[in-house]
C-alpha cells in the first residue's frame, strides 16, 4: 500500500459537486467505457473463468479463450487456446484445491475489442501441501467473436501473501 502527503492530493469536482482528492498526476483508476451491455458480457467472461478454476472444469475454462489466444505468466508466452488449457490442466494436477476469485479494475470496450485490469485473489492448496493466498493482476485484452466475449491475452502478475 502506498501512501501519499496531503500536499500531493488533487481536489477534483463530482458531478454532484462534492470533492474528491487523489494523488497529482496518477492516472484516474477503475475505467468502465464502452456499451453497458459490452461490460456486463465481459464481467460475467470473468466470472465464468473464475468459475471453471475452481470447479477445474476444463472445457469451460477453454471456452473463455480465444483461439489463438496468449497466456503470459513468468515466462515465455503460451500460445493458442489448445496450448493454453494444456498448461493449466497439466498445472491443477498439482494442487488439492484452487478459489479464485477475480475483480475487474477496468473494462474499456472499443468496437469488437476490450481493455481489462483484473485483481485476482487465489487461495492455493498444493497436492499434500498447505494452503497458501496469492493475488495479482491480469492485464488482459479480450475480443468479440462469434461465440461471445474471448480472451485474446491475459498477462499476469503475481503478488504473493501472508497472514
Amino acid at each position: 500500500m502506498r501512501f501519499t502527503k496531503p500536499s500531493a492530493l488533487s481536489n477534483t469536482a463530482r458531478k454532484d459537486g462534492a470533492r474528491r482528492t487523489r494523488p497529482a498526476g496518477e492516472e484516474r483508476c477503475g475505467v468502465f467505457t464502452g456499451p453497458e451491455s459490452d461490460r456486463l458480457a465481459l464481467r460475467e467472461l470473468l466470472d465464468r473463468y473464475s468459475d471453471a478454476v475452481i470447479r477445474r472444469d476444463e472445457a469451460a475454462w477453454g471456452a473463455t479463450w480465444a483461439e489463438d489466444g496468449v497466456w503470459r505468466l513468468r515466462g515465455e508466452p503460451v500460445i493458442g487456446r489448445e496450448a493454453i488449457v494444456a498448461l493449466w490442466s497439466k498445472a491443477m494436477t498439482g494442487y488439492e484445491a484452487v478459489w479464485f476469485s477475480a475483480f475487474p479494475g477496468e473494462i474499456a470496450v472499443t468496437g469488437d475489442t476490450a481493455r481489462l485490469r483484473t485483481h485476482t485473489f487465489e487461495y492455493l492448496v498444493p497436492s499434500g501441501g498447505t494452503g497458501r493466498l496469492q493475488s495479482g493482476i491480469y492485464e488482459d485484452r479480450a475480443v468479440r467473436t462469434a461465440e461471445g466475449w474471448r480472451f485474446a491475452e491475459r498477462s499476469f502478475s503475481p503478488k504473493e501473501m501472508s497472514l
